[in-house]
């Protein structure tokens, strides 16, 4: 049985992670409650389901608690369940708010909520998540539209559950920092394509920035620093059972040098490990 959990902040886009995970072939159950868990998964097996999409989240909070023993309950069944958590800034979090004028699902009352306190409620959601953010795969979607989140979503599940998986992403620092990442390499000092009249308009995927890019000791030196960090300790977080890792790779606008290293170190290491690509700014054109 292939289980996908799907939790994360109330606002991020559960709704739109499920509906693309129902387009690829899983059933799918939104607000379980965690103490529910097993039992469905049981009845699932006994109808032979083989594709389960569940959506746990701050609705059931009294019970939240019970996720880390439930989570080992599956475990003990021979159930590898891949657990990814969506999450946006706070303030990108109170603005959907805002503009759906929709009520967070932990405010009280019937009246609409002030911007303090919206926010406030938001913070008290980050803290009762955080033990279930600390054991998935985090995607932050402050800047993603629904169709990369699709994306994102379809071509995260499609990885073998058995291994470890590189994420490499490409960002623009001038869009802030993804806040998915568990490392973040700076590489804006590097020469930049963009000051070259004939390579501004293309990016890092095309032949002439790579050549460019290529050329620079600067650049190359980058690479093997980067890729000797990598290769020193993703195999200590492999024997740590982690499922994913995300590694993020930053320029001045995420056109062209964070492109062209995310597609190298993706290249590089195909080889060994499972390795999925993001282009934040690209994929959003």
């Amino acid at each position: 049985m292939d289980i996908i959990l799907i939790t994360g902040m109330s606002g991020s886009g559960k709704s739109v992670a499920l509906h693309a995970l129902e387009d690829a072939g899983y059933y799918c159950v939104d607000n379980l409650p965690p103490e529910l868990l097993i039992p469905f998964v049981k009845l699932e097996q006994q109808q032979k389901e083989e594709r389960l999409a569940i959506a746990i989240d701050v609705r059931s909070a009294n019970s939240l608690h019970l996720m880390p023993e439930q989570m080992a309950l599956l475990r003990d069944m021979g159930i590898t369940v891949k657990s990814v958590f969506l999450d946006a800034s706070s303030d990108t979090l109170q603005r959907r708010y805002s503009e759906t004028r929709r009520k967070h699902p932990l405010s009280g009352g019937s009246k609409p909520q002030s911007d303090k306190a919206l926010f406030e409620t938001i913070q008290f959601e980050r803290e009762l998540l955080s033990e279930l953010r600390e054991r998935a795969h985090v995607i932050d979607t402050s800047l993603l539209r629904s169709a990369q989140l699709q994306t994102y979503i379809k071509t995260l599940v499609s990885a073998p559950s058995a291994q470890l998986t590189l994420v490499f992403e490409s960002f623009g620092f001038k869009r802030g920092i993804p806040t998915d990442a568990d490392y973040v390499f700076d590489i804006r000092m590097l020469p930049n394509p963009h000051y070259e009249s004939a390579l501004k308009p293309l990016t890092g995927r095309d032949e002439p920035v790579q050549t460019y890019l290529r050329q620079s000791e600067e650049f190359v030196q980058m690479q093997q620093q980067i890729e000797g960090f990598l290769k020193q300790w993703i195999p200590a977080i492999e024997r740590d059972h982690r499922s994913y890792v995300t590694v993020a790779i930053g320029c001045t606008g995420g056109q062209h040098r964070s492109v062209f290293m995310v597609e190298q170190l993706a290249q590089n290491f195909s080889t060994r490990w499972l390795t999925l690509k993001r282009h934040r700014e690209l994929d959003a054109r």
